[in-house]
């Protein structure tokens, strides 16, 4: 089992110090969100609560996901970064494959790429995108993107977007992982076909099952590979209880360990107690077995 940190709805100044302690402690990675902006006001029902209100407060930051990859890249050697969920349809791809290269090359190759189609509809008619086609113009955008990550010229031709021969630099020089986000059945093959899904919070059974589907799914479609699933468990807190998840499919636990010792609302000092405690009573104990 794999922990990566999430970083939603913290404040911007802790980011650098978690990113150090938790590339230090042994975390695989940290978990990065993505709005552009967050409207006061919205006919569309948020899909991951109950009854449609969103999770945090109006204040809550959002950096720019890339920008805050770069940063954090810059004071880590081996901690990871994903989008958990960056989503491209409401922007050009040519500057998210921009963006996400770059932080890719500067970061030796330590960064996934979290997608999902967008839920929110009025921040798409905001920036001018289509949400009807979301769905469509994500597959097509991360075709094209990869074409654009290769070295050397390409070109593309597509229903949404097109490129004549051209070349965009810095490229990787490792493949980027497409990670996928949500949970209707569109979602789960667009998943198989790249390289893992995302999910949201769940119990240790609901998140097997969620595996075992996509694990059908994948068998279905003929995939192959490596496959990440990573999710966050609401009833998982001891050794055993990871261990049964990952038996069940689930390679990932996006998790704030800080909500364990201290509570979500903390300091940073806090925090950073907290995964060193995380380490010690979870993640040492599974890398010993």
């Amino acid at each position: 089992m794999r922990f990566s940190i999430s970083t939603a709805f913290q404040p911007v100044d802790h980011l650098s110090v978690l990113a150090r302690a938790a590339d230090e402690l042994g975390y695989h990675s940290m978990a990065v969100p993505d709005h552009v902006v967050d409207l006061e006001e919205l006919a569309t029902p948020y899909p991951y609560t109950s009854d449609g209100s969103r999770r945090w407060s109006y204040d809550a930051a959002w950096p720019d996901p890339w920008v805050l990859v770069g940063s954090l890249a810059a004071v880590t050697t081996r901690l990871r970064f994903l989008t958990s969920i960056y989503v491209p349809a409401i922007r050009s791809p040519f500057q998210v494959a921009k963006s996400v290269g770059t932080a890719a090359v500067l970061s030796g190759n330590r960064v996934a790429l979290g997608v999902g189609v967008g839920w929110c509809r009025e921040e798409f008619e905001l920036l001018g995108q289509d949400f009807s086609t979301r769905g469509r113009r994500t597959d097509e955008a991360l075709a094209l993107m990869a074409e654009l990550w290769k070295p050397g010229w390409t070109e593309f031709d597509g229903e949404f977007y097109s490129a004549p021969r051209l070349v965009m630099e810095p490229t990787p020089s490792e493949p980027i992982p497409i990670l996928v986000g949500g949970l209707s059945e569109v979602a789960f093959r667009r998943a198989a076909r790249h390289d893992g899904w995302v999910g949201d919070v769940y119990t240790t059974d609901e998140a097997i099952a969620h595996a075992t589907r996509l694990a059908e799914v994948r068998r279905d479609v003929g995939a192959e590979g490596d496959f990440s699933v990573i999710v966050a468990l609401s009833d998982a807190f001891l050794p055993e209880q990871f261990e049964k998840a990952e038996a069940g499919g689930v390679t990932d636990c996006w998790t704030m360990p800080w909500a364990y010792y201290h509570g979500l609302e903390c300091s940073v000092e806090q925090k950073v107690d907290a995964l060193e405690r995380f380490a010690t009573d979870v993640l040492e104990p599974l890398a010993s077995r």
